[in-house]
């Protein structure tokens, strides 16, 4: 059931009855309303709003949710008691900073009933991250960890990594830290049990063995090979082995090899010995591996600087899979407990729990989250904060972990702060950028075409905010780039105008001079006293000025900043949440209010107005899209174009800035460096999208859309190849070994492949 209070609902009278209900911690005494309405965002409007709810919030349990006025949800919390919850934000003293904040901007309420106090927990998890509040403590960095999946869907049985929906049938063993310890593990696992790890449509293509075969990692049952017996038994014992079972594996292996031996079956018994090899590998490779813990995840939260680190490491079977440093967003005024309790809650929401969960601090409501998690795995969860032993070792290795974690975060972005301002120095923004975007184009003569943004910002790459766009004018003339980048910013700022729209923006007005310059900063025509000298290029190349102390974009190379200082790595990938929108306006992350006592650290602006626009091209390029913001009214918004120096050389970029001379930055400047990141992020972005639309293209159109090719011969390549994906990773000279396959032929299929976009 939602209930949802009207704006303007007369205040309720609470009575003396409904008073008797609050028990003693939750009651309050309620301030009588002043006559007078309050002013909008004001403690007292935020009260007045939620003792309008009073009236309509059930007695039980279930999910609140406070809104600001224009719709976009504050915060997201669960009750027992609805109604007792609320009426506690309305006390006029002993309001934290944060929930002060909170209340203030709260212009109504809904809820959402619920039979019990646990299906309130995990269903305000659901919305916490589906909503992302800023007043929540939010799990930013919430991808789903990879499993290793083992079919029943098939008749010999597949080992692959798997990330995502359980939609196949199969048995699932995780979840592991990274992809590559998943992909370190099934190696070592095909050389132990011979599983096969090709796609179902591999295997029944396959007329010989493939090359796993001959080097023994697999037993090859897509040919005969091995008997599906056989290979149902080495299936067997790999499950067995994630399972648990690997002493009982590794003496059945070790009995078999002595066995083998005494029959002077040699052959056999080296075989096995390298399968025992392999199996000694994995276990030996997984760190540090608990004698009394068989399956838990240990969980050490860290808080430094206003910024909180929580690590977690995966046990299972008795060994370590891994670990992983998160940093939730959260408000600074929050106890551990109360942000571990609240980060579970989300970590959990799309993944099974385990048996154990260890903590560095007791959760909240512990009690709480351990039969909500419980009844939803299908097990009995037990959450504990060990005291002493080999599990209280577990716990402090994983918040030294933590701290440390946290320290280089802490330093990295230290660095990135820099950079940024050195960077807002360069080209002489107005302040260090908080979000930048960078434009890229991806075709082959105009073929396939895609433009990519890409966007940077003092955490660092936020591919959670990368978008392509297809190009669909299709009148443009093949490989028109000025075109196309029209295309790509005409869409992009079209649609921040409709959803994130800011006083001022729209079309020129008729008595605005055409063409007016972008960012004023950026118009200004240079002095010419003050203009560098320029310098020689190599031959045939424009004299371009250095940028240095005493050109007009000053910057000198500081000692302090290092190849370090540019490092986008992937721990600087916490993201901040995306536009949050209610009628389509962009809320601010939590802590950035104007009236902070103490202001969080520089975060990437959310998903909305970039602070630097670069455009990967020349002049061309960049007078293409100061074009396109000018038609759409846009005349705020730094933009800089990074054309590539002679021969595409990195370290030579030339610099077009709208008002001022190109010039280069100095050969070792770590600007220069950091661009140079940016720029090549946006280049792999929009190529790796040309070829996933191309490869998509050539999936539903066939063979039959590379020049030369017909059914005779498309059938001649599957024959030989069995997949497209073989077909395009096959070198020349096995594609002119093909039956009925010229070298012309085989030519044209190898250069459609292969041919590099631009």
């Amino acid at each position: 059931m939602i209930a949802r209070p009207h704006h303007n609902a007369p205040e309720p009278e609470i009575d003396d009855a409904e008073m008797a209900e609050i028990d003693d911690e939750a009651l309050l005494v309620l301030d009588e309303p002043d006559e007078a309405t309050p002013a909008a965002g004001s403690l007292a409007s935020g009260r007045a709003a939620i003792l309008r709810a009073v009236k309509h919030a059930p007695n039980g349990a279930g999910v609140y949710r406070m809104l600001d006025a224009e719709g976009a949800v504050l915060y997201v919390g669960k009750a027992k008691s609805i109604r007792k919850r609320i009426i506690a934000y309305t006390r006029p003293t002993g309001l934290t900073n944060r929930i002060f904040r909170m209340v203030s901007a709260t212009a109504e309420m809904e809820f959402i009933s619920t039979g019990t106090e646990t299906e309130a927990l995990l269903l305000e998890a659901n919305l916490i991250k589906q909503l992302r509040p800023r007043f929540n403590v939010l799990l930013r960095d919430d991808k789903s960890f990879p499993y290793i999946l083992i079919t029943r869907d098939h008749v010999s049985p597949q080992i692959a990594k798997h990330r995502g929906a359980r939609s196949r049938p199969g048995d699932y063993y995780g979840p592991f830290a990274s992809v590559w310890a998943v992909n370190r593990t099934i190696n070592a696992l095909q050389k132990a049990f011979l599983v096969r790890s090709c796609s179902d449509s591999y295997y029944e293509a396959r007329t010989r063995p493939c090359l796993l075969f001959q080097i023994k990692r697999c037993a090859g049952p897509c040919t005969g090979e091995v008997s599906h017996t056989d290979y149902a038994e080495y299936v067997r014992e790999a499950r067995d082995f994630l399972s648990g079972k690997s002493r009982t594996v590794k003496e059945q292996l070790a009995h078999e090899m002595e066995q083998a031996s005494e029959d002077l079956e040699f052959e056999r018994a080296a075989a096995l010995r390298d399968r025992l090899a392999a199996l000694s590998a994995v276990q030996g490779s997984q760190g540090i591996n608990p004698r009394s813990v068989e399956e838990a995840d240990v969980f050490a939260i860290h808080q430094e600087g206003g910024a909180t680190c929580v690590q977690v490491f995966f046990f299972r079977t008795g060994q370590n899979w891994g670990n992983h440093a998160l940093y939730p967003r959260a408000d600074r005024t929050l106890e551990p407990g109360e942000v571990l309790g609240a980060f579970l809650a989300q970590f959990y929401e799309d993944k099974p729990a385990p048996r154990l969960i260890l903590l560095s601090h007791a959760a909240e409501e512990s009690g709480l989250l351990a039969e909500a998690l419980s009844e939803r795995s299908g097990h009995k969860v037990e959450i504990a904060v060990p005291q002493r032993g080999e599990k209280r070792e577990l716990v402090e290795h994983a918040m030294q972990n933590a701290r440390e974690a946290l320290g280089r975060k802490l330093a990295e972005s230290a660095s990135q702060a820099r950079l940024l301002d050195e960077l807002a120095r360069a080209f002489a923004l107005p302040a260090s950028p908080r979000r930048i975007e960078v434009y890229d184009n991806s075709h082959i003569m105009g073929s396939n075409a895609v433009g990519g943004m890409i966007v940077a910002g003092p955490e660092g790459f936020a591919k959670s905010q990368y978008r392509k766009f297809n190009i669909k004018n299709a009148e443009l003339t093949p490989g028109d780039d000025y075109g196309m980048m029209r295309e790509v910013l005409q869409r992009r700022f079209s649609r921040l105008l409709r959803e994130a729209p800011r006083a001022g923006d729209g079309p020129p007005r008729a008595d605005e001079k055409e063409g007016t310059p972008l960012v004023a900063p950026l118009s200004a025509p240079l002095p010419e006293g003050e203009r560098s000298t320029a310098q020689p290029s190599g031959e045939g190349e424009a004299t371009l000025p250095i940028a240095d102390a005493h050109s007009p974009s000053p910057h000198p190379s500081p000692s302090k900043l290092d190849a370090s200082d540019f490092d986008l790595s992937r721990d600087q990938t916490r993201q901040q949440p995306g536009l949050m929108r209610g009628e389509g306006k962009a809320v601010a992350p939590a802590g950035i209010a104007a009236d902070d006592e103490a202001p969080e650290p520089l975060r990437l602006t959310p998903e909305g107005w970039p602070d630097l626009v670069l455009i990967d091209g020349g002049a061309g390029q960049l007078k293409a899209a100061r074009e396109t913001l000018a038609e759409l009214g846009i005349t705020d918004v730094p933009l800089v174009g990074v054309a590539k120096g002679p021969d595409r050389d990195a370290g030579r970029e030339t610099f077009f800035v709208p008002g001022r001379e190109p010039f280069r930055l100095e050969a070792r400047d770590p600007v220069l460096y950091f661009v140079q990141r940016l720029r090549d992020e946006a280049h792999r972005f929009a190529i790796g999208s040309h070829r996933a639309r191309r490869s998509k293209d050539i999936a539903q159109g066939g063979l039959q859309e590379i020049p030369g090719i017909g059914p005779t011969r498309k059938r001649a390549l599957l024959r030989h190849f069995g997949t497209l994906k073989a077909i395009e990773r096959a070198s020349l000279s096995d594609l002119e070994a093909v039956p009925g396959v010229n070298a012309a032929t085989a030519r044209a299929v190898y250069d459609f492949f292969h041919a590099g976009p631009r």
